[in-house]
């Protein structure tokens, strides 16, 4: 009697069909899975929400996203906002919305180029709106699964209007850090601080800061903690203060 390998010889693409099930059947008994592709898109979006009442009464919302595209191994680009609301006594006391784009292309694993625009909105720190394009080069210092951390510096200009002012227009110089460390398999640390300084004059300058974990909560799910600081060393108006903090927590999906 033949065997089934000798009724398949000559039938080349019988052949090739059954190696291929048997190899999916010996992956499917050793409990291994085909490991997903990598996905061109991933991010995050969160919610944060505080209401109190009795001596005061106060509402404080945020809404967070990040967004990251991987169309090439060396080219990534990331999209992130925020929106921050608060009330007390029915007035408005916090008021401010920022977005940025950044578009990072990697000649090694540790240069990369980058090119980007951020935008702010602050009423409370007169800024009716607040334009900085800028472009550089970066380098990663660490770049693991569990540590990251990138510096980074280049060259741009900004564009801000303040109430009753004509918008203002200059170079702009920037420089910044980021750092991400994996602390444990659920929970995750992350700073980051830019600074933008006038070309013409390095003592009028924004800097933005943040510190921020993260604990997982399941696999798409997690609770943040955030600390914001916005920096402007020459506000709009004399009475304007020049450092704003936020505290910032919220459940974030991601995806």
């Amino acid at each position: 009697m033949k065997t089934f390998a000798t009724r398949l010889a000559g039938r080349p693409a019988l052949t090739c069909a059954a190696v291929l099930l048997c190899g999916l059947t010996s992956s499917l008994a050793s409990g291994q899975t085909p490991a997903e592709p990598p996905k061109d898109w991933t991010g995050s979006a969160g919610l944060g929400l505080s209401v109190t009442s009795g001596n005061s009464d106060t509402v404080n919302v945020n809404i967070a996203f990040d967004v990251t595209r991987t169309p090439k191994a060396r080219n990534v680009m990331k999209w992130t906002g925020l929106f921050l609301r608060g009330s007390q006594n029915s007035s408005t006391v916090v008021n401010r919305t920022s977005f940025a784009y950044r578009d990072e292309y990697a000649f090694s694993g540790r240069t990369y180029a980058f090119g980007g625009v951020d935008y702010l909105r602050d009423t409370f720190k007169r800024i009716d709106y607040l334009v900085a394009p800028t472009a550089g080069i970066g380098f990663n210092v660490l770049n693991t699964d569990a540590r990251k951390f990138t510096v980074f510096g280049g060259a741009g200009t900004i564009s801000e209007k303040n109430p009753g002012v004509d918008v203002r227009t200059s170079a702009v110089v920037t420089a910044g850090e980021k750092l991400a460390l994996q602390l444990t398999p659920n929970a995750a640390i992350k700073h980051a601080e830019t600074a933008l300084w006038k070309a013409n004059d390095f003592g009028d300058a924004l800097y933005t800061s943040s510190i921020g974990l993260a604990s997982k909560l399941s696999d798409r799910m997690q609770l943040t903690i955030d600390l914001l600081d916005t920096f402007k060393t020459r506000p709009a108006t004399a009475a304007t203060k020049k450092n704003d903090l936020a505290f910032v927590t919220a459940i974030v999906a991601k995806f």
